[in-house]
């Protein structure tokens, strides 16, 4: 269905993915960048150099013979880039975001292109680990025929695709991406704190430290920006944060009143959060323990 695709931002590793795999799909794809210098690496893109929000003749041409147009680039230059989009696109073309937090870009949709196809895409993985058998979050603006073709191609290309509104999902990466990046990030900055032989605790580590150092290391080891922009403009992720304080006060108080039975009543609490998937879940862990060495 598609033949052409408009990658905003596609020197980035996210833009890169996916064009990756449009290309590998048959779609002529073209890369809108500011950054031309950095362009390259995916074989069979054309460049073209501009800017989403102000396209000059070339950039213009291109968008509007565009069946699909991924914007992957930051969140404000997404929103500011819809009212655009909306006057050059064709009827019939889709619009795809791939940012972290959808309800703003969402409502800036509906607001500036209520008759344009449009459908947010956020891979809850990074690009570098591969598509296959990972989740990509679909939040479904405004559905038809063009976003259809779209979530399923998505699909073939080996993702498991979960559909959600934007509320949804911006609701449940507040928890699975601001909550678990806060606290694998505060535990590094405890170990600072104390002064930790980094080195000594691996040697040593029984599974658990092991993975918390594992993770640490590849957090660490990203761009902040990445991981500055998941915390601070998810507008769920001051509750998750305060949240994981709470978590450990409640902890600590059960711990230095010497109150077992409350701290039995903990592990029983937790157990009812996981309820069934508990479990299951455990045993995936047990998987991944055997595995870590």
């Amino acid at each position: 269905m598609f033949e052409r695709c408009v990658v905003v931002g596609g020197a980035g590793a996210v833009g890169r993915m996916f064009s990756h795999w449009l290309v590998r799909s048959g779609v002529a794809v073209t890369w809108l960048d500011l950054d031309v210098a950095g362009a390259g690496g995916v074989e069979g893109v054309r460049v073209v150099a501009g800017d989403v929000r102000r396209p000059g003749a070339e950039a213009v041409a291109v968008l509007a013979a565009a069946d699909v147009v991924v914007l992957a680039v930051p969140e404000p230059v997404a929103c500011e880039a819809v009212g655009v989009l909306a006057g050059v696109m064709r009827p019939g073309a889709v619009l795809a975001d791939t940012l972290s937090v959808k309800t703003r870009i969402a409502g800036r949709l509906r607001e500036a292109a209520p008759g344009l196809q449009a459908v947010g895409l956020n891979p809850m993985f990074a690009p570098s680990l591969g598509l296959e058998g990972r989740p990509v979050a679909a939040a479904v603006v405004t559905d038809g025929p063009g976003v259809r073709a779209l979530v399923e191609l998505v699909a073939q290309w080996g993702a498991r695709v979960v559909e959600m509104p934007a509320e949804q999902h911006d609701a449940l990466t507040a928890v699975q991406q601001a909550a678990t990046h806060a606290a694998v990030l505060a535990f590094g900055l405890g170990l600072g704190e104390l002064s930790a032989d980094v080195g000594a605790l691996r040697d040593s580590a029984p599974p658990p430290h092991l993975a918390m150092l594992a993770l640490l290391a590849r957090i660490a080891g990203g761009a902040p920006e990445v991981y500055f922009d998941i915390q601070a403009a998810n507008p769920g992720a001051p509750a998750a944060r305060q949240a994981l304080g709470r978590g450990l006060v409640r902890l600590g108080q059960a711990v230095e009143a010497g109150d077992e039975e409350s701290f039995e009543a903990l592990f029983a609490e937790l157990r009812g959060v996981l309820g069934e998937h508990g479990a299951p879940l455990e045993q995936l862990c047990a998987r991944m323990f055997t595995a870590l060495r």
